[in-house]
């Protein structure tokens, strides 16, 4: 093993856990998670913030400031704390309250949008809010990891290659959509290196990445309430929309069998298995992106009764869930 003085030096990449096993599916599950930031968002933290100092950008007296679900925020803390940065998350009602206490356990500010901004909802109302920030306060240094080119750079870097070497002979790749950037990375990556690999995207039903209908969802990390800047369709084969019931069931199957995912990798499991279930044939090579472990789901996507049948769509019941969560976990 490695000596390390700086924790973004350290992240398992090797580590492939094989679904036939555990759910009887053909799939192997690269697992992102084994890092002191616990998701592969720290590949893009890194890369992202390696930019701004190369650049000039991030000076003394500069806050690094983001707008995330929680993932990102995490990433961001760690290299924040371990550089001697300051930084401020800027995340919304969904985002998992053992996530923020981390944030703010690695010395992070968080603040949290209630509200939702009209047609663009809570995602749009966290980007207006960092926007309005950096104007009024030229301290503020906003990486934008939805426009940022070093998001999707990360993984071209480092994750496809990755993949590529382990499974020389791959025949199909699934991969969240979120921001994009590991998708984007990954299938750029593919075709540069003319490897017949086909990439398939895995979202979330609510989600207008691809054009379907806005609706509310309540698992942060895949799908987003305003076009990915970044999402170039060209690169893409097909997409699967998942239900978050759905993720819930392939989250709980995989904890039934010893093995603790978010809420992201549930989505990308089940979106796998219907994708698998309709085009996939015997010696097919198959390889699911996991973004990242379960234990910050536990008061969630892992808690009996979760989610209500019928849920309130307005921001006090936002309001009221967050509460109830925090006392949860308190």
């Amino acid at each position: 093993m490695p000596v390390i003085t700086d924790p973004a030096r350290f992240n398992e990449e090797q580590l492939y856990v094989d679904l036939r096993a555990a759910l009887g599916l053909p799939l192997y599950l690269k697992c992102e998670g084994f890092n002191f930031a616990g998701s592969i968002k720290l590949k893009a933290a890194t890369e992202m913030v390696d930019a701004a100092e190369r650049d000039g950008r991030l000076r003394p007296g500069s806050v690094l400031v983001e707008s995330s679900s929680g993932n990102l925020g995490v990433a961001l803390s760690v290299i924040a704390a371990s550089r001697g940065h300051r930084f401020l998350c800027v995340t919304d009602v969904r985002c998992n309250q053992p996530t923020i206490r981390l944030m703010e356990a690695l010395g992070s500010r968080v603040h949290v949008i209630e509200d939702p901004a009209g047609d663009e909802g809570l995602l749009g109302a966290r980007r207006a809010y960092v926007r309005a920030l950096c104007a009024a306060d030229d301290r503020y240094v906003w990486l934008d990891q939805y426009n940022n080119q070093a998001n999707w750079k990360a993984h071209y870097r480092t994750t496809a290659p990755a993949i590529a070497d382990h499974f020389p002979r791959l025949d199909v790749l699934f991969v969240g959509a979120g921001t994009t950037g590991t998708l984007m990375g990954c299938a750029r990556w593919f075709w540069q290196w003319k490897r017949r690999v086909r990439i398939v995207a895995v979202d979330s039903v609510g989600s207008v990445s691809f054009g379907g209908a806005p609706a509310r969802r309540l698992i942060p990390g895949l799908g987003t309430s305003v076009p990915p800047p970044m999402l170039d369709r060209s690169y893409i084969d097909d997409v699967v929309h998942v239900e978050e019931a759905d993720t819930v069931r392939a989250c709980r199957s995989l904890a039934g069998r010893g093995f603790l995912f978010g809420g992201s990798t549930g989505t990308v499991i089940s979106g796998a298995q219907r994708w698998l279930e309709l085009h996939g044939r015997r010696g097919m090579t198959a390889v699911a992106i996991a973004p990242d472990l379960g234990e910050r789901y536990l008061d969630t996507v892992y808690r009996e009764g979760w989610p209500p049948a019928e849920a309130d769509t307005t921001a006090e019941a936002e309001r009221r869930k967050v509460a109830a969560m925090a006392s949860l976990a308190g």
